[in-house]
């Protein structure tokens, strides 16, 4: 929420971090985040974590919302997203299981109110394999929670003004996992002129009383003491009403378990300031508690074998002295710091793999790392939500790996994981290139991908033409943004060549370094840039520039991924480059051989559509005519399989075989028997399916033929509309001997046919019949007062969708009326 007051800012964190806990301790997780809506709404951002830290989530700080990942998935769709497993994220999300390959499964749901998608909310838990994840009651109170969080979002908006959203510059909200206390402390409030004592339950359950039966007496209170320290109890209470400071006092507390032993306890108390009416007559302070720690402690400490925790980010909290001995380091050297930051011969990132590997997936790890004394330790870890404890010791004392792990004792593995920021980048850029057909494609790919993963809000492609550079593509609020690269040549000295020419990326950091480096060049309102050089097979194809609005310090793991990026990014742009060349051509081929006009038949009228897809090889093989006859017309409609520049030149074929038949006179059963013949004597190993319907102008009934293509759809006057029940032979192209059987179609004067290919009504994941049986409703229900816009209305959808995974082509025809025809072919 941008521009909100310190109140606001903490509204807006304690609804996230409320929202985080009770969606973690209500399904037992042991893991939680919430992503919020970016301010230019092309990532989500996490805002809030409980259990997990940010640093341990790597890469997933900023997602960008077109990625394959579960938790943008759910917020770009508005859909649950359930992985039971580990086997269950591998098959539907490959990225993901390849960059954390680890036992766990995760669910994530959107955050939304009144139509408005603020952002999603996603769980982890441990999972080894078969389990079936959360149970349906642990879903419902996950979408419960995302539900009230949406709702307190929407509310929060309302009273500042502000879209709700995520800055992916401010850090996250952090709770941490629940963990059991090692230090107990309970609150007084002790009236010295009455004796009455206010005490917390806490402070109750340390002196072993009944909150409830309690009398707030001081006598009360010290009976519990040992005997001898209940005169240094009153003493306290004294010296820090009359001298006015801090006092503390160990005590012996008597156990609650009858035996007659005691545990020290600590009183922490403070007198009111001087100026204070209470001064001199009130105390406030604390009982502290520590034996169970104090005793953990001591008892680690008397161990021969070296024991340490990690919190979970990966951080040494604790140290004992035998791992301090092991480790032949000190406890200043190691605590609050990472071990293999510290000791250069665990640098390996597997050691950091291995304490990530046992956080996620919640399973004890077990490794082997020689120290340069050619001494090797076993290293044993046991995760919890709230950190890691882990065992060390020589390893020829090592016990079996069973007794200590799930995993066998050995060796780090020679070739470690790759850091997980860095895997996730490259796979899934990577992953995503491999799917971008066209410089378009590839260009959106980068700005979808590259712009959220490192922060930015400028990117431009410039391309090589003839020796100088065109801008190919920018995105960003910056229109001026590198204006002045625009035609220059390859030997200017400017950072967009000379990073192609010598083939090194340059990063600058600030308006000062850009200025020192190309004195007088423009700087626009860009603070930082990244010049990465595009070259393929050696030779440079354009320059990929990120510019960041404020000061940008590159690490270097930002540098060695951006560097390699830069690799694969020039790859996917050169052979788009080359697609793009060949689908001109190809387009245009398809263009001519479809008709620019469909023909004027009296009493019939016909209009047609064509719409390409627009992934992939954009090339189809769909096609439409309409025939004339001396009484009537012969309609057709078909599907080559495939988008290729096979694929519509097997159209053309087919079209042209269609033209001979019917000229020849052919029955329709004939012409697609002659018509099947033809596509398998071509030997082009591709199938088609076709429907071919032989109607008369001023007659009452049509004849139809179909080989696989879906059935044509009738709309009577009176409005009812039907799929026809044709007799479906087989596809084009599977048997030479197929026989194709007409069917005989009642046609009432003023009824509308539609013919079309499945590219209208086939969408994934849905049984084709219920996008035709969509396309029958549209169809009944449309008005329009011409044909022209019936098909409009028909293709409204289709033409709105920025996807389609296949091409679309629709005929209509009005059949026995006398109005003039509508036969001028409407582009997309």
């Amino acid at each position: 929420m941008r521009g909100k007051t310190v109140g606001q800012a903490a509204d807006l964190e304690d609804v996230l971090a409320e929202a985080v806990v009770e969606a973690v301790q209500g399904t037992r997780a042991y893991a939680g985040s919430v992503f919020l809506r970016s301010p230019d709404r092309r990532s989500i951002v996490l805002a809030a974590t409980c259990g997990v830290p940010p640093s341990l989530l790597g890469g997933w700080h900023l997602i960008a919302v077109n990625s394959p990942i579960p938790v943008a998935v759910s917020y770009k769709f508005g859909r649950t997203v359930h992985l039971a497993n580990a086997d269950e994220t591998m098959r539907m999300y490959p990225q993901l299981a390849m960059a954390l390959p680890y036992a766990f499964g995760s669910c994530s749901v959107p955050v939304q109110a009144d139509g408005e998608r603020f952002g999603a909310l996603a769980i982890v838990w441990p999972a080894s394999p078969g389990n079936e994840g959360l149970s349906k009651a642990q879903r419902r109170h996950l979408r419960s929670v995302a539900s009230r969080l949406g709702d307190r979002l929407a509310a929060l908006g309302d009273r500042t003004g502000d879209p709700v959203e995520s800055d992916p510059r401010a850090p996250p909200v952090e709770r941490p996992a629940p963990s059991a206390a090692a230090v107990r402390v309970g609150l007084f409030d002790w009236d010295l002129g009455s004796g009455i004592l206010s005490v917390d339950d806490a402070l109750c359950a340390i002196f072993g009383l009944d909150p409830e039966a309690f009398d707030g007496r001081v006598e009360t209170l010290a009976s519990c003491l040992h005997p001898g320290d209940r005169a240094a109890f009153r003493a306290c209470a004294r010296e820090a009403a009359s001298e006015g400071r801090s006092t503390a006092q160990r005590m012996r507390v008597r156990e609650r378990d009858g035996g007659g032993g005691y545990r020290t306890v600590e009183l922490w108390g403070r007198a009111p300031a001087a100026d204070d009416p209470r001064r001199g007559t009130q105390l406030v302070g604390a009982i502290v508690d520590a034996q169970a720690g104090t005793a953990a402690v001591a008892a680690v400490e008397r161990l021969p074998d070296g024991l340490f925790a990690l919190a979970p980010d990966g951080r040494v909290t604790y140290v004992n002295h035998s791992a301090l001995r092991l480790l032949d380091v000190s406890a200043e050297e190691v605590l609050g710091r990472f071990l293999w930051d510290v000791l250069p011969w665990l640098s390996d990132p597997g050691v950091e793999y291995r304490h990530r590997s046992a956080m996620i997936s919640q399973t004890p790890s077990s490794f082997s790392a020689s120290r340069p004394s050619d001494q090797w330790l076993a290293f044993s870890l046991h995760p919890r939500a709230d950190g890691v404890t882990c065992w060390v010791v020589p390893a020829s004392h090592a016990p079996s790996a069973a007794a200590v792990s799930t995993s066998p004792v050995g060796a780090l593995p020679a070739a470690a994981p790759a850091r997980l920021g860095v895997m996730y980048h490259v796979l899934q850029l990577g992953s995503a290139l491999t799917e971008a057909v066209t410089t378009r494609q590839v260009c959106e790919v980068v700005s979808d991908q590259l712009l959220p993963a490192f922060g930015g809000q400028q990117m431009a492609i410039h391309v090589v033409r003839n020796g100088t550079m065109h801008l190919l593509h920018h995105t960003g609020r910056h229109e001026e943004f590198l204006d002045w690269l625009e035609g220059v040549p390859l030997h200017a000295r400017l950072p967009g060549t000379e990073t192609l020419t010598s083939g090194s990326p340059l990063f600058i950091e600030s308006q000062q370094d850009l200025a020192r480096g190309y004195p007088g060049i423009l700087m626009g309102q860009v603070s930082s840039w990244a010049y990465l050089p595009l070259i393929a097979s050696g030779r440079p194809v354009g320059t990929c520039v990120l510019g960041f609005d404020e000061i940008h310090h590159f690490t270097e793991k930002d540098r060695g991924v951006l560097t390699a990026l830069a690799g694969l990014i020039a790859q996917a742009l050169e052979r788009a480059r080359l697609y793009d060349s060949e689908f001109a051509v190809a387009h245009g081929l398809q263009q001519a051989l479809l008709p620019h006009r469909l023909p004027t038949i009296p009493g019939i009228r016909t209009v047609a559509r064509y719409l390409p897809a627009t992934s992939g090889m954009d090339i189809g093989g769909d096609w439409y005519d309409v025939i004339p006859t001396d009484s009537g017309a012969r309609l057709v409609i078909g599907d080559v399989e495939g988008h290729s520049i096979a694929a519509a030149a097997t159209m053309a074929q087919l079209r042209s075989a269609v033209r001979a038949f019917a000229a020849a006179g052919h029955t329709p059963g004939d012409m697609m028997a002659g018509v099947n013949r033809t596509l398998i004597d071509l030997d082009s190993d591709l199938l088609a399916s076709c429907c071919y319907i032989h109607l008369e102008a001023h007659g009452r009934h049509a004849y139809a033929v179909t080989a696989g293509h879906p059935p044509p759809l009738l709309r009577r006057p009176d409005g009812t509309t039907e799929a026809l029940d044709l007799d479906v032979g087989p596809l084009l192209g599977v048997d030479h001997a197929s026989a194709y059987t007409e069917t005989r179609v009642a046609l009432p004067p003023g009824s509308v046919l539609a013919l079309y290919t499945d590219g209208l009504v086939e969408e994934p994941g849905t049984d084709i019949d219920v996008g035709i049986d969509r396309l029958r409703a549209s169809l009944a229900h449309a008005r329009a007062d011409s044909l022209d816009a019936l098909a409009d209305r028909i293709l409204h959808d289709a033409r709105r969708s920025a996807y389609r995974a296949d091409d679309i082509a629709l005929l209509l025809t009005e059949h026995g009326v006398d109005r003039g025809p509508h036969t001028h072919l409407k582009g997309p």
